[in-house]
């Protein structure tokens, strides 16, 4: 009897930690932290808002929007570059932080190719070019090529920091029109707002969500959007054809990484909840309402290949504007 009773304690015993193992809850079993790593209110920021309360819902667990600012975004993508690769810590990066810093800086603390994992796009926003209505009275972008080349020099655009796809616009501008204008960066869009409303700079590139506000109180004029299409946000603002200009890069888009080593099984899963969250029939329309193109359907191998093809395509752009931060 004592034989049989400890023959079945050692069965049990052995059965134990496989029966554990079979009752673990799936990822995710607990809260999800984004880390955004620029300030609140950015578009990065408001998308990725949107974007949280539904993919909470998909998940089954809270998706936690956490801003981790500093260094046009490398402090806060490093963050999550050196974090466990368990799919709880993530990031959601602009263009600038994954295909831009890594020709900007030179010493970047990570390799967007090796040190994080490709899980999803978001958006793409095209960029839009306001100009003040401060001290002077510009109201196309021809009017504004003609008065940049007759004061070669003499006028400034703002960017919101040195190698940021506002200032990389800002020198594609420059560079395809034949023009001579001097950089002034901002520490953040508010800053080079501020900057522009008051006259101190004649123009910038963002978003046209947020160029809005400051056209209809008559502060600036939005002159072109740099698309094919013009934007149901402002669809009185001509696109880049229309307004007589040539095609130059003016854009940013936003992703979903990872730290690098990511199970495959944990990154498929959290590539269809954003999939399935953009196709929402209420979260996707509010993204587009602010100007924002749905990136849908990419695979993370697919995701993974933009990403390197982005790195290559912004390497002369950034070399040719001459930006550098060491």
């Amino acid at each position: 009897m004592r034989r049989r009773s400890l023959v079945a304690l050692s069965a049990s015993g052995l059965a134990l930690p496989g029966l554990l193992r079979a009752q673990e809850a799936p990822f995710p079993n607990r809260p999800i932290r984004v880390i955004v790593p620029y300030g609140a209110g950015g578009a990065t920021d408001v998308t990725m808002r949107v974007l949280a309360p539904k993919l909470s819902e998909i998940l089954g667990q809270s998706v936690v929007v956490e801003n981790r600012v500093g260094s046009g975004g490398t402090v806060g993508t490093n963050y999550v570059a050196r974090s466990a690769p368990d799919g709880y810590t993530l990031v959601c990066a602009a263009l600038s932080a994954v295909g831009i810093a890594v020709h900007l800086y030179s010493n970047l603390p990570y390799d967007p190719l090796r040190d994080l994992t490709a899980i999803a796009p978001t958006v793409y926003v095209p960029l839009a070019l306001a100009a003040t209505t401060r001290g002077w009275n510009v109201r196309t972008a021809q009017e504004l090529i003609a008065e940049l080349k007759a004061n070669p020099g003499k006028y400034h655009y703002a960017s919101n920091g040195v190698g940021t796809t506002s200032h990389l616009a800002g020198a594609n501008f420059v560079a395809h029109t034949g023009t001579n204008v001097v950089h002034v960066p901002y520490r953040s869009a508010g800053a080079a707002f501020t900057a522009l409303l008051a006259g101190e700079v004649q123009f910038t590139h963002e978003v046209l969500s947020a160029l809005k506000p400051h056209q209809e109180s008559g502060g600036a004029r939005v002159l072109f959007v740099a698309s094919d299409q013009r934007s149901p946000v402002m669809p009185e603002v001509p696109t880049l054809a229309e307004a007589g200009l040539p095609p130059y890069k003016a854009y940013s888009w936003f992703g979903l990484f990872g730290p690098a080593n990511m199970p495959a099984e944990l990154v498929a899963k959290l590539n269809s909840a954003v999939d399935r969250a953009l196709a929402d029939p209420e979260t996707g329309p509010r993204l587009v309402s602010l100007d924002a193109v749905l990136m849908r359907g990419y695979s993370p191998q697919r995701f993974a290949q933009y990403l390197r093809d982005e790195i290559a395509a912004w390497e002369p752009l950034v070399r040719a504007s001459g930006a550098r931060v060491e």
